[in-house]
């Protein structure tokens, strides 16, 4: 018997059988498409993050005050003088203290991030106007209520009317929009085009916190990097007294961080696949076994009249190999289906992996050849004349 014959046969016994047939690739079919969606919102998060971070650039240093029981605290004034003095080195430098909060326009309302900074955070953000203004010192330095949004924010707060000059409400504190940020993600929720920017002095009173904790320095150039952060650790070190009050990251450490993550995430991933997919394989085994004893009259007479055990052993294994490739396609489908769901809704952006799909199809090829032995096995073993009394 050819390996076409093995093949007809084989599809004529899964045709038989559908709803059998379909159970057993349901365990191969949901490993799959978990596999491949699993990655893909993995990958996709890691993609969203890492533009974030490589959108502000490589230049950008940030600062974040760990220490909470001294009697010593940084202030804004000091390190602004601090940035004057190493002006070659450091071209911006702003704080940052951020809260969500509802902000309301009329009927309308949204959840949003608002951030209290100065000036120099639209250099560091690298993040334009598209209408109006963007806050200014004497904002600051007269705590004026006045508001940047973004274009999230703006559509879903004014729709389409012009939004400058008009009033959004946080709390019980009124502010007045007097700028638009440009448009960076599609109006994306969670990402710079969701949040509100208000002068630091008005957020401390907004957020009832007058303690900064977090600082972005733009350094001059990337080859001045290294040495802004040498000058900082130097200059935080000697106002606390340890290093161990701060840290200082810079955006190739924390992409460095990010991958590091994303690897350890995709091992667990691979775990799990791993898992789902040997449950399935499991199913495929014992349903299998099930075939063979209900066809064990059927392998009889085929040995009768000449079938040797390589036949029925090819017949068995061919049988395997089409359940599961059908239910790696059909698992294949059905992650590529989701990941483009995930995209469409905007929980974060889709990215297809064709290494995982490839990779994924092959193990479920894979598990069908290994959970299908056994039984195509124990089928061609079969001794024809007990076979033939099998009723």
């Amino acid at each position: 018997m050819g390996v076409w014959q093995a093949f007809r046969m084989a599809v004529k016994s899964i045709r038989s059988n559908k709803v059998r047939s379909f159970l057993t690739m349901l365990g191969v079919i949901i490993g799959v498409g978990a596999v491949i969606t699993a990655v893909a919102f993995a990958q996709g998060s890691t993609k969203q993050i890492t533009d974030r971070i490589s959108a502000l650039g490589t230049e950008l240093v940030q600062v974040s005050i760990t220490g909470r029981n001294t009697n010593r605290d940084i202030t804004l004034k000091e390190l602004e003088e601090f940035t004057l003095e190493n002006e070659q080195k450091i071209a911006a430098m702003s704080p940052l203290i951020s809260s969500q909060y509802t902000v309301k326009a009329g009927r309308n309302s949204v959840d949003t991030s608002v951030k209290g900074t100065t000036y120099d955070y639209s250099k560091i953000s690298k993040q334009d106007i598209a209408a109006g203004r963007y806050i200014s010192d004497i904002d600051n330095e007269y705590r004026q209520k006045v508001a940047v949004i973004g274009s999230r924010v703006k559509d879903e707060l004014f729709g389409e009317e012009d939004p400058l000059g008009k009033t959004i409400k946080m709390e019980s504190q009124i502010f007045v929009v007097v700028g638009v940020l440009d448009e960076l993600n599609q109006g994306q929720q969670g990402t710079s085009d969701d949040q509100v920017i208000i002068p630091i002095t008005a957020a401390q009173r907004l957020m009832k916190n007058t303690s900064i904790r977090n600082y972005s320095f733009l350094a001059a150039s990337a080859e001045d990097v290294d040495s802004v952060m040498d000058v900082l650790t130097e200059y935080l070190t000697g106002v606390y007294g340890s290093s161990d009050m701060f840290r200082i990251n810079n955006a190739a450490q924390t992409l460095d961080t990010l991958s590091s993550v994303t690897d350890t995430m995709m091992t667990v991933l691979g775990g799990i696949a791993a898992i789902s997919l040997l449950v399935g394989g499991i199913g495929i085994m014992n349903i299998m076994l099930v075939s063979v004893t209900e066809r064990t009259r059927e392998i009889g007479i085929r040995k009768a009249i000449g079938a040797k055990r390589r036949n029925i052993l090819a017949q068995f294994l061919i049988e395997a190999l089409i359940v599961t490739g059908i239910g790696g396609m059909i698992g294949l489908l059905l992650g590529t289906s989701a990941i483009w769901l995930i995209g469409k809704i905007g929980i974060v952006p889709a990215v297809y992996s064709p290494l995982w799909m490839i990779l994924a199809f092959g193990i479920s090829l894979l598990v069908g050849v290994v959970f299908g032995m056994f039984p195509a096995n124990k089928a061609s073993r079969l001794n024809p004349i007990t076979a033939l009394r099998h009723e």
